[in-house]
């Protein structure tokens, strides 16, 4: 598992000391597509810049300025390989790696009489397009540009002296800045570039897996009309031992149930519907975990996803064969039990190999990405707020913790309601809070569950005391959330009328 690791703006612009424009005296030009580079090439004339070439892209130049040299008149090599190696050569490299504050890099760069390469511009071969116009292997081969993206890196990794423009797309800024700044750029120009550079390669790197390993094609994606893939290893993960293939929504459903599940120590078993746990319980047993998890919500468990912290037993098997499941997960399973288990043809079974996760969580939006780290916080007494008069009980503590964890891990505004370790319902994805209370208790009495001396767990704060009143009027008798409301006041001041404790934990558990 590897963290992703991004560059904090203010830390680098802060180890940057203050650099004067440098102006562009040598350029590396080695594009696919031409169009557009005229422009570039008479501003750079214009500005006394020396160029240098490859190929076409000389061929092309020359027509423009004269004056523009073959890569080959500074290698003393000639394009081989079929135009494989064309810019693979230290005097090329040195040029664009050399670093100008470093006295030994420019005595190295003076006896092997290597240039100092301020601008590199490269436009990458056609490799995506490439892919999407034809099968032959042969062909999508040679589109994988090798000196291009190596350009792109150097020039990338020594912004502080060279502009690295890496795709046409770049092109009318590079434009913009050379005629604002009469043919110079600032150490932000160039780490501006250096950014939109790895990103390019990144992107392209990335095209060239897909098509080397492509993603696991899915049965659909969210819907039937939706294609969907996998880009990931699950073998590393899980052992399939038995069942259809797996879905899109039940790799959603796994990702939520293993975050859940992570959170307990003590013998777990949780019933998952829709990314949302539906039914969770601890207990001494397998079975009794399942048994206590499943009177949660036996409705909406009904084609779930089971996920267990503990082997499953016989016994466990047994009561689970009684329900048509989607797919469990456990870390092992009694041979007994698989016999049981593998009585229905679809059931996916899956053994737990390891449980890794990214301690970043990344989603698409708006053509971007959002980046954060994952919430990995867990709530335990030491964190617990006492703001009532009442405190709780040892047991209303040991529930508040135990619904806590259930309410983190549920749609948000969200409310969990827990009694004995056990969740006897939850109110989900609302646009009001009081409104997913109400959902709550509706559901837990509709289940058959007694909610007097039970805890509530709110994944946000109070924004009124009509939360309390109507936990008061259900019997809970103990709240946890994370305060911070400007009317909190409010909240606890209705506590303390109702007898009801309350603790603030300082920790909201958003989730979108």
């Amino acid at each position: 598992m590897q963290d992703v690791h991004f560059f904090n703006k203010i830390a680098i612009r802060n180890f940057l000391i203050f650099y004067p424009l440098k102006q562009i005296k040598t350029a590396l030009i080695s594009v696919y597509y031409k169009t557009g580079l005229d422009q570039i090439v008479n501003l750079l004339k214009s500005y006394g810049v020396q160029i240098y070439s490859t190929g076409g892209t000389f061929d092309y130049i020359h027509e423009i300025d004269t004056t523009v040299k073959t890569v080959e008149s500074l290698t003393g090599y000639p394009s081989i390989l079929g135009g494989r190696v064309k810019t693979l050569h230290p005097k090329v490299f040195g040029g664009i790696l050399g670093r100008t504050q470093l006295e030994s890099d420019q005595r190295e760069m003076a006896q092997y009489d290597i240039p100092a390469f301020d601008l590199v511009i490269v436009d990458l071969y056609p490799f995506e397009e490439t892919v999407a116009n034809t099968d032959d292997a042969s062909a999508i081969i040679e589109k994988i540009d090798i000196g291009g993206i190596s350009l792109i890196r150097a020039g990338a990794k020594n912004f502080n002296d060279v502009l690295i423009v890496p795709s046409r797309k770049y092109y009318d800024e590079l434009i913009g800045l050379l005629k604002a700044q009469n043919g110079a750029t600032s150490i932000d120009d160039r780490r501006r570039f250096a950014g939109y550079a790895f990103a390019e390669s990144s992107h392209y790197d990335t095209a060239i897996h897909n098509w080397f390993a492509p993603a696991m094609e899915l049965r659909y994606g969210e819907n039937p009309h939706q294609k969907g893939w996998f880009d990931g290893d699950l073998d590393a993960l899980f052992e399939k031992l038995h069942g259809k293939e797996l879905s899109y929504n039940n790799l959603l459903d796994l990702e939520a149930g293993l975050n859940l599940i992570r959170e307990f120590n003590d013998t777990a078993f949780a019933i998952l519907k829709h990314n949302n746990p539906c039914g969770i319980a601890c207990r001494p047993t397998v079975k009794e975990a399942y048994l206590a998890a499943l009177a949660g919500d036996p409705v909406s468990a009904f084609g779930g996803v089971l996920v267990c912290n503990r082997p499953i037993d016989k016994d466990a098997a047994e009561e689970i064969n009684k329900l048509f499941v989607e797919v469990l997960v456990a870390p092992d399973y009694e041979p007994e039990a698989l016999d049981l288990l593998f009585s229905k043809k679809n059931r996916i079974v899956l053994r737990l190999k390891q449980d890794c996760y990214d301690r970043i969580v990344v989603k698409s939006v708006l053509n971007g990405r959002l980046v954060e780290e994952r919430d990995l916080h867990s709530e335990t007494a030491d964190d617990f707020k006492v703001v009532t008069d009442k405190t709780p009980t040892q047991d209303e503590i040991n529930d508040m913790i135990f619904a806590n964890k259930v309410v983190k891990h549920s749609r948000s505004n969200a409310i969990t309601l827990a009694k004995g370790g056990q969740l006897c319902a939850s109110g989900i994805g609302q646009t009001s809070r009081v409104d997913a209370l109400r959902q709550a208790i509706e559901k837990a009495h509709s289940f058959g569950f007694d909610l007097n001396g039970a805890v509530l767990a709110s994944d946000a704060f109070f924004p009124f005391d009509d939360c309390v009143k109507l936990a008061h009027e259900a019997g809970i008798t103990a709240i946890v959330q994370p305060g911070g409301s400007v009317r909190d006041q409010d909240s606890i001041d209705s506590c303390n009328q109702f007898g009801i404790s309350m603790v603030f934990t300082g920790y909201r558990h958003f989730k979108h």
